[in-house]
């Protein structure tokens, strides 16, 4: 039994969920911003809207890399495959830790100042 098409279409699902996942946090962020500007509470919006941007990103990302992972291991484990999802995964990583960095206020290796003290505190 031929997986290799299974596998492909787990990758090509997963692609499609991160997007979806990241298209749906925009539109959803985007509705609860413009219900946050009608009530007259425009900065405390602008700052949830991002926050709840950055988290959607973060999680669309990281079921982009999995699904970048699973193909390439699974399907095409060439040394120039292997090579082409190494820097995609360096480039996404690095986006998750400035996301990271934008939510925290600190990098992902540094120590928090305590439970709850972070911007994402605020929003739930």
């Amino acid at each position: 039994m031929d997986l290799k098409p299974v596998i492909e279409l787990v990758g090509e699902l997963g692609d499609a969920f991160g997007v979806a996942i990241i298209a749906a946090g925009m539109i959803w962020g985007g509705l609860r911003f413009v219900l946050t500007l009608i009530k007259g509470q425009a900065t405390d919006g602008y700052s949830a809207y991002r926050l709840y941007l950055v988290r959607t990103l973060l999680l669309g990302l990281e079921i982009l890399v999995a699904a970048d992972i699973i193909r390439t291991v699974a399907v095409s484990p060439s040394l120039n495959s292997v090579a082409v999802l190494a820097a995609i995964v360096a480039i996404r990583t690095f986006l998750s830790w400035s996301l990271i960095l934008e939510i925290e206020g600190r990098w992902p290796w540094q120590k928090s100042s305590g439970p709850g003290t972070g911007k994402s505190a605020s929003i739930g």
